[in-house]
């Protein structure tokens, strides 16, 4: 029968796979507990990072559902379970493992989809939702724009059209 202690653990854990959108495995042999300090920090207010025992948090990835990730959990292992923008804790990774080699990101998992390491350096490459958004804001306005500036164009066309008509009507009946 399990120990009441690990139970609970393997329970916490299984609640945080399920309550984040991603989570992304790490190797930190070599690393202090000032560097840990400053990884926390670096990966922002979404993201909790967590040194866990790999044979529970294998249980407990499974039982939240995630399988892909049974054969990474080997070695000094630490989970960083992201609840907001992967994007933000994910250069946040990639830019403490830049200073660090000692932190190896070993992969990890986003909306129940697995992801390698080179995959997540590749979210950390991306912008951030916000600057996103904003440029599809600005993108979308313009093309509102670039429509009315059209739909304006053509009235103002045939208005002038007209009146270059009637001059020319003017003058040939003036002539005649």
């Amino acid at each position: 029968m399990a120990r009441p202690d690990k139970s609970a653990a393997v329970a916490e854990l299984t609640d945080k796979f399920r309550s984040s959108n991603a989570a992304v495995l790490t190797e930190y042999r070599g690393l202090t507990v000032a560097q840990l300090k400053q990884l926390r920090r670096s990966l922002g207010e979404n993201a909790q990072y967590a040194v866990v025992k790999n044979t529970l948090t294998k249980i407990a990835a499974n039982e939240a559902g995630i399988t892909t990730l049974d054969d990474q959990f080997a070695g000094p292992t630490a989970v960083a379970f992201i609840t907001g923008d992967p994007v933000e804790s994910a250069k946040g990774l990639r830019d403490f493992a830049k200073d660090n080699p000692n932190l190896i990101i070993k992969g990890g998992v986003l909306d129940g989809k697995a992801l390698s390491a080179d995959e997540i350096k590749k979210l950390a490459d991306l912008e951030s939702r916000e600057v996103l958004l904003a440029k599809l804001a600005g993108a979308m306005k313009g093309k509102q724009s670039q429509a009315a500036a059209l739909f304006q164009a053509l009235p103002s066309k045939l208005v002038r059209t007209v009146d270059a008509l009637r001059a020319k009507q003017a003058e040939q009946g003036g002539a005649e």
